[in-house]
């Protein structure tokens, strides 16, 4: 019999904090964990001491590369008065940051430390699109990144793939732009905070105003298969189906469960934790879904003994649109095949019975991949502690919310399921 993984001390969430998502040309990667660290020590409902925090786990993918510089783990801990204390960098590709909060719950479960700061960043537009693409390149698989497969060109098999299987086409994709266009205008952090229809009169406006045709757009899906205004990037993915280059930054502050009432009376705890891995695409047996995806999950729901429909909304990784019709099947809310069919039926809206992405996504908050993982994070916590605002979920007892996030092209996935007690 399989042996049941479970934390031998539990963890809480008592703080979290999150920076404005965007392209800044004012502002650099200190300066964004400044302000998520700001607001986390606010969130503390009765206060935090920093001098109290143990240990500084801080994901960052490659600002390597994007910013030449590297070692972010003490430049952060220097930056917020915790030297000489440890500070430790995870990398895990656009899961880097949901890693350091693996490795901050596993520091508090073992007794080691009491409190944890964990936490990840981005700094991405100081480089070209097409370099951003060459930084991103250094997660793919080096016999696929070789030959020209990046990023958008990997998702683009997997809806290839998936559309042949189940019969979904590109009409399909643009549900879950919508809906997360429709989301994020409720997000205050978003990085693009406008409907679809917002940008479809925004483009028309400017052209009645330089005196040129006016598009006669019937409704948001006549827009997006627009060519002119949404542009192929990698067939069947579109300019609206991939998510921005951003800049940002995200952190938590975990305790032990014992110790969580000090700190706030609301915590939220860390019910179910998954990792997994993959192979690439040219070895994998399916390209229809993500087997680390699929293993991270197993590993979550049975150390919380919960079940996909326990779960009652989550934040998944939407790199690109196809990615979250995948994602929700993935997890067991959908069987496979039928993805697609609930996000068209408006299940995953913020009014359907498994609201998907009520931050936006990383379609529409943005993408900072270091920053992502506890951003996701943030959002389930925000939502979980009723705090929300005008995109908070109607439900009556909101109690249980999970967050995926992937790295690389399936390479590395974590689930981590949070729970209000």
């Amino acid at each position: 019999m399989k042996k049941r993984r479970k934390l031998g001390r539990g963890v809480a969430v008592v703080g979290a904090g999150m920076s404005t998502f965007g392209m800044f040309k004012n502002k650099d990667s200190k300066g964004l964990f400044a302000e998520a660290f700001v607001e986390m020590l606010a969130s503390v409902d009765k206060s935090l001491d920093p001098n109290d925090i143990d240990a500084l786990y801080l994901g960052n993918f490659t600002n390597d590369f994007f910013v030449r510089q590297s070692h972010w783990g003490p430049i952060i801990s220097d930056l917020i008065g915790l030297t000489p204390k440890p500070a430790t960098r995870t990398e895990g590709a656009c899961a880097s940051s949901a890693l350091a909060f693996r490795e901050g719950v596993f520091a508090i479960a073992s007794g080691f430390y009491d409190v944890v700061l964990v936490g990840g960043l981005e700094q991405m537009s100081e480089r070209t699109t097409e370099e951003v693409a060459e930084g991103l390149a250094l997660a793919t698989v080096p016999y696929e990144g070789r030959v020209g497969f990046t990023f958008p060109g990997v998702f683009a098999l997997l809806a290839t793939a998936y559309f042949a299987r189940y019969g979904a086409k590109r009409e399909h994709l643009m549900n879950v732009t919508i809906k997360s266009h429709n989301n994020a205008p409720l997000n205050p952090k978003a990085q693009f905070p406008y409907t679809v229809r917002d940008m479809m009169n925004a483009k028309s406006k400017r052209a009645r105003e330089k005196g040129g045709a006016v598009p006669t757009w019937e409704d948001e899906k006549d827009f997006l298969r627009d060519p002119k205004a949404n542009p192929v990037v990698a067939w069947p993915m579109h300019l609206f189906d991939c998510c921005p280059i951003s800049d940002g930054a995200s952190c938590m502050l975990l305790v032990g469960e014992e110790i969580a009432t000090n700190f706030t009376d609301d915590p939220i705890y860390v019910s179910g934790m998954g990792q997994g891995s993959g192979r690439g695409f040219h070895a994998s047996p399916d390209l229809t879904f993500f087997e680390a995806t699929r293993y991270a999950a197993r590993e979550a729901y049975e150390m919380s003994g919960l079940e996909p429909k326990d779960v009652q909304f989550a934040e998944v990784h939407d790199c690109f649109s196809i990615a979250e019709v995948v994602t929700i099947e993935d997890l067991g809310f959908f069987q496979p095949g039928h993805g697609y069919k609930a996000i068209e039926e408006g299940q995953t809206r913020l009014d359907g019975s498994k609201p998907i992405n009520t931050s936006g996504g990383l379609k529409c908050k943005g993408h900072p991949v270091g920053a992502t993982g506890v951003s996701q994070l943030y959002e389930v916590w925000t939502q979980l502690r009723g705090r929300a605002g005008k995109r908070q979920l109607p439900h009556t007892n909101l109690r249980i919310g999970g967050a995926h996030n992937l790295g690389g092209t399936g390479g590395t996935c974590t689930f981590t399921i949070l729970e209000r007690r």
